[in-house]
């Protein structure tokens, strides 16, 4: 194999796939980047056996030319190694070789590399996956709705479902669910796919997090197919498969409360920012506990206690307060990171109840929603 590549397109190729890779794999090989080189042009692959990633780079692109294949053919490397070694490379054009036994040179300018490689025969082939039904989304509206609902998922192992988000997919909407079982994270949206099809599959928060760092910020569509313990998501010149979480993801929709006792209008930032200042002092108690109360004349108090080390309170002007008098504490880091994942200015929060979980929505948007459990004080 031999080929002569951009430097700049095999350092992105290369990120990218290095996103699957893991230092620790029982399986040896899966520590390194398989490189096919074949006339369309390069294609590289990183795994660690749940999270597949592959990046084409084409020989030629829009009449620029990225690759010139000399000799077709295929090889492993370290992946440690070799990101570090493309990375540091002196000049913009990078020629690679492979001789015997998989021995590779990489030359770059007056800068030249030899590392031992593997038979890529060896590397495990990538899922193969029926691609009847696809649906297809915007990559920045993917972005969002992972960025959305990714950070709730739970990150202890005892209930591995959970470390999942929940997609379903039926009548044309798809719906994204995430919880810890202390909080919840929702985002639906309307997408469009081409036939009737009924979608339900726990996709691991750690493979969305990966992949929506991968995918640059466009409108361009993002194919999808499940099938029954793998997902693809299939980009330009980019395959990202991730298995699934087996079993049942609980029944959330009972958690939602139908109606609520006080309902406040607020302006997200300053809610945002007073509850931050309130958990200054509430970071140094054990569960980080913030406690909200309404107060006369549409003002709300956002306060925190920690014997030993002090207290604060802030007044807040609400838009509008409807309903009970209400004191509830709840923690700052779930509020915040619900708080950060909705859009716009305005947003609502609507309590059933010291002791019942609250939810807040974006102001006349009902395609998000984040719900949260509050802290028994007492």
């Amino acid at each position: 194999m031999k080929f002569i590549i951009q430097r700049d397109k095999l350092v992105q190729g290369v990120q990218d796939v290095m996103k699957a890779v893991s230092s620790r794999t029982t399986i040896p090989i899966l520590t390194g980047i398989k490189i096919v080189a074949h006339t369309e042009g390069v294609t590289l692959t990183g795994s660690d056996s749940d999270i597949s990633i592959e990046s084409f780079i084409p020989a030629e692109e829009d009449g620029k030319e990225f690759v010139e294949i000399v000799q077709a053919g295929s090889v492993v490397l370290t992946a440690k190694f070799f990101s570090e070694i493309v990375k540091k490379l002196p000049m913009e054009i990078v020629e690679i070789e492979v001789g015997n036994h998989h021995s590779t040179i990489i030359r770059s300018g007056k800068a030249e590399f030899s590392l031992n490689g593997l038979d890529a025969e060896e590397y495990p082939l990538l899922p193969q996956i029926e691609e009847d039904n696809i649906f297809k989304i915007p990559t920045d509206l993917l972005k969002a709705m992972i960025r959305q609902t990714v950070f709730a998922v739970s990150t202890s192992e005892t209930r591995p479902i959970l470390t999942g988000v929940n997609w379903k997919l039926e009548n044309g909407e798809l719906i994204c669910i995430a919880t810890d079982s202390h909080r919840l994270a929702l985002r639906k949206a309307m997408i469009n796919s081409e036939n009737q099809i009924y979608y339900n599959a726990v996709i691991p928060g750690k493979s969305l997090s990966e992949l929506s760092k991968i995918l640059d910020d466009t409108s361009e569509p993002i194919e999808i197919v499940i099938t029954e313990n793998q997902v693809l998501f299939k980009a330009k010149n980019l395959l990202f498969f991730s298995r699934l979480l087996d079993g049942n993801y609980p029944d959330t929709s009972r958690l939602i409360p139908s109606d609520s006792k006080t309902n406040l209008t607020l302006n997200s930032k300053e809610f945002l920012q007073a509850i931050d200042r309130a958990s200054l002092l509430a970071k140094e108690a054990r569960n980080n506990v913030v406690k909200l109360s309404t107060l006369t004349d549409g003002m709300i108090e956002v306060s925190s206690n920690s014997p030993e080390i002090g207290k604060v309170s802030e007044e807040i002007q609400a838009e509008e307060v409807v309903g009970e008098e209400l004191k509830i504490s709840f923690s700052a880091k779930y509020v915040m990171d619900a708080l950060k994942a909705l859009e716009g200015t305005e947003i609502n929060v609507n309590f059933t109840g010291a002791m019942r979980p609250f939810v807040i929505r974006t102001k006349d948007d009902d395609s998000m929603l984040q719900l949260i459990l509050p802290v028994r004080t007492y």
